[in-house]
């Protein structure tokens, strides 16, 4: 099922509830008493953070059934580890865990494979990452999680590059008005530009019409770099006879550029 469709993983998301703050609150008293109805309501009354969550995903290729129920498993397990006393929102605190559990997720079916140790590394710092944002509600450094670890700064941030998803040039980076602006935009090569393909076709075509002799110069001189005198010695003629032969090249050259 498309993402934008009313019912997904056979839930009708035009009639999922919404609980209001007050509501929340009195349902999450209730569910640290055990109350297991009180819990399935306020599942049920957070569904629609997790079809927020999942739409950010909504151009992975994914099947959006199955990131929706991976991000209702982030969903409840935010609610088993919310702590009330910290005066979050429990949307706050719920929506990163929401992301994270679908990010593993992707990564876990990423057809790129990552070496046995270098995951298990990189599920550690996430796991250390966590609990620093639940004990000091912010986003962790790079450096506090390998001191949470007791590893390397280095070997952290390689273990956390090596599990991110890839992502596709036609992925969209800006939106603006109906004018999209993908990630293929926004790489740049500077070395093999369509003005350069354009004049090496160009020169490539003007280096035809010469001679053999004179495209040998020719060559020597702009690709390989050598000097007239080293020209003149290599082929057996003069300097000046090289000089000659060298302007009447690059005077042939110019008219078909």
């Amino acid at each position: 099922m498309m993402i934008n469709k009313v019912e997904i993983c056979g839930v009708n998301t035009a009639k999922l509830p919404v609980l209001k703050e007050d509501e929340m609150k009195r349902l999450m008293i209730e569910i640290k008493k055990g109350d297991m109805e009180a819990r399935n309501e306020f599942i049920t009354g957070n569904l629609r953070l997790v079809l927020s969550v999942v739409q950010r995903f909504n151009n992975r290729g994914e099947n959006p059934d199955d990131l929706f129920q991976i991000g209702c498993i982030g969903l409840i397990k935010a609610l088993d580890n919310f702590d009330m006393s910290h005066g979050v929102k429990f949307s706050t605190y719920a929506v990163p865990m929401i992301i994270g559990e679908i990010r593993r997720y992707l990564r876990d079916n990423n057809a790129i494979r990552v070496s046995r140790s270098l995951r298990d590394l990189a599920y550690k710092a996430l796991q250390a990452k966590e609990r620093l944002l639940k004990n000091n509600l912010r986003e962790p450094s790079i450096k506090e999680i390998a001191k949470e670890m007791d590893a390397p700064v280095e070997d952290v941030i390689v273990a956390l590059d090596s599990i991110q998803e890839p992502v596709s040039l036609f992925d969209q980076v800006f939106h603006d008005n109906g004018d999209a602006v993908y990630i293929m935009d926004q790489v740049k090569d500077t070395k093999n530009t369509e003005e350069k393909w354009t004049e090496n076709i160009a020169l490539s075509d003007a280096m035809k019409k010469l001679g053999d002799r004179e495209r040998h110069i020719v060559k020597m001189r702009f690709y390989e770099g050598k000097t007239q005198m080293e020209v003149a010695e290599e082929i057996g003629i003069s300097q000046a006879q090289v000089s000659r032969l060298e302007k009447s090249a690059l005077s042939t050259m110019r008219k078909y550029i």
